[in-house]
């Protein structure tokens, strides 16, 4: 049993002769108001009911409980906000609850009046722990207009989300915007075993040093010289070459090595070694200096998809690693990988930055991310062997949200899925 449960309980009467209540006390109860349901602020459960108690009119908020001593656990009887509460709603009563002037706070008790065709409801919707998530096999008995809404709202709370390691970056890099964005695109190009590498690498080096180096060899040197991958003693000219630049480059700016950063090679796959990835960054500063500029107020994918189409230098088309020589292959950025950039690092910046100058663009990343195809994991094959159909990567996004912020805590009276099922529709 869950808090949620009782919410919705009491948000929609789903309790036996409503018209007939009592409080524990045996003192009778009339509904005028039920209140507003607080989903979003801290204080009580509903706000603004209108009770008859007794033959008593009351005005004030309601509170409730799994247990009427949880008042107390939480520590309600010391908090001001409290004390307006008018109705103490719980499903177990064992404890007697005082205002601060001792005056006993009425109290009903739902165990036994709650309807007994919602409480199965429930308990068949939450009791599936041998399924993947609570309401498999039943994702298709939901509305499309449910369904929609609901992955659209998903969505923009994962893009929420996002924005708040954006905002982290953003305050570190003293609100540089050209800074941040290249940073959190580094991120992504690290992936998940190098990505906290890169970005702790490009913040390693004043930006403004960056923008001003124009030649990819200058470029490359600074970044594989932070990444503490020119340390060693190669038989290569173009090796040679780096240390040699970052040597001068180190001293002239001062930089600092970072100590104890240790990129990870293993299990990826060739193009997907981060010397790859960094010669491709290096390149794309070397093309782009002032790519948030360009990215802020672009929402045409086709347009993005070239910004990011951006190769290596000559060196790194016969090469995976210093040292050692491959077949020649242009090594450029793949439309899967861009695709996972633009999910997972443009939208996010181009929705951190709207909000911040108040500027509504939400249509505008709604139609971008829409035009990208689902990604392909485990959570979305899992999803469409449930009958979920996800079209785009804004669905795939959405699904992806919903099952580690909902299913994975059985949320299910906070998700609209779990909801429409409950009222069996």
């Amino acid at each position: 049993m869950k808090e949620d449960f009782l919410h919705y309980v009491w948000k929609f009467l789903k309790i036996d002769s409503p018209y007939s209540l009592h409080t524990t006390a045996n003192e009778s109860i009339q509904i005028i108001n039920n209140g507003y349901h607080n989903t979003e602020n801290s204080g009580p459960d509903f706000f603004n009911a209108q009770l008859i108690i007794n033959s008593q009119k009351w005005a004030g908020n309601i509170e409730i409980h799994l247990k009427s001593s949880d008042w107390y656990a939480h520590n309600h009887q010391n908090d001001s906000a409290y004390e307006n509460v008018i109705l103490h709603v719980v499903w177990e009563h064992d404890v007697e609850v005082y205002r601060k002037n001792n005056s006993p706070i009425p109290t009903l008790t739902l165990q036994n009046i709650t309807s007994v065709k919602t409480l199965q409801q429930y308990k068949n919707l939450i009791n599936s722990t041998t399924n993947w998530i609570n309401c498999s096999n039943q994702l298709e008995k939901i509305t499309a207009f449910t369904l929609n809404n609901w992955l659209e709202r998903l969505y923009f709370e994962r893009l929420n989300s996002k924005s708040k390691h954006i905002t982290t970056v953003f305050n570190s890099l003293n609100n540089h915007w050209e800074a941040t964005c290249f940073s959190i695109i580094a991120k992504y190009y690290g992936g998940n075993n190098n990505g906290m590498h890169f970005l702790n690498i490009i913040k390693s080096i004043p930006f403004s040093v960056l923008q001003k180096t124009t030649s990819i060899i200058q470029i490359e040197a600074l970044l594989f010289g932070q990444a503490n991958l020119l340390n060693g003693d190669l038989d290569d000219f173009y090796y040679v070459s780096l240390q040699q630049e970052y040597k001068y480059l180190k001293h002239k700016y001062k930089l600092t090595p970072l100590l104890g950063l240790e990129l990870q090679f293993f299990r990826l796959r060739p193009t997907n070694f981060p010397t790859i990835r960094l010669a491709q960054l290096a390149q794309l500063l070397a093309n782009q200096p002032q790519l948030f500029a360009i990215i802020k107020a672009e929402f045409n994918p086709e347009i993005l998809n070239k910004l990011f189409k951006s190769a290596t230098s000559t060196y790194w088309k016969t090469h995976y690693n210093f040292g050692k020589e491959s077949k020649k292959t242009a090594k450029t950025a793949t439309d899967s990988f861009i695709n996972l950039l633009i999910i997972n690092a443009i939208i996010p910046l181009q929705f951190y930055y709207a909000k911040t100058i108040n500027k509504e663009v939400e249509n505008n990343l709604l139609d971008l991310i829409s035009s990208i195809p689902s990604e392909k994991n485990s959570i979305i094959a899992r999803f469409k062997e449930e009958k979920l159909l996800i079209k785009n990567a804004m669905e795939s996004q959405a699904a992806i949200q919903l099952k580690k912020e909902y299913c994975d805590f059985n949320l299910c009276l906070k998700c609209a899925i779990g909801f429409e099922l409950l009222k069996g529709n």
